[in-house]
């Protein structure tokens, strides 16, 4: 399991918000570091591994807990 520096709750969140608070968050962090992001909006699966190519960070994790989305992002 890949600890996580930063946790970032996006629960209730619908695209783009997600995607836009985890990439404001990963701004203000240090290469290497790990965002851990919750998410309830189905799309952000999707989202999340294109935020990932597109931006040269890392999706680490990708799960679905009792219709919760969990990521693990490390930032390039």
């Amino acid at each position: 399991m890949v600890e996580t520096t930063q946790q970032l709750d996006a629960r209730g969140l619908n695209c783009p918000l997600p995607i836009l608070r985890a990439k404001k968050t990963l701004n203000g962090m240090g290469a290497g570091e790990v965002l851990g992001i919750i998410s309830t909006d189905p799309g952000s699966v999707k989202d999340f591994e294109a935020f990932a190519a597109q931006t040269g960070n890392e999706l680490l994790e990708s799960s679905e807990i009792n219709g919760e989305f969990h990521f693990k992002v490390k930032k390039s």
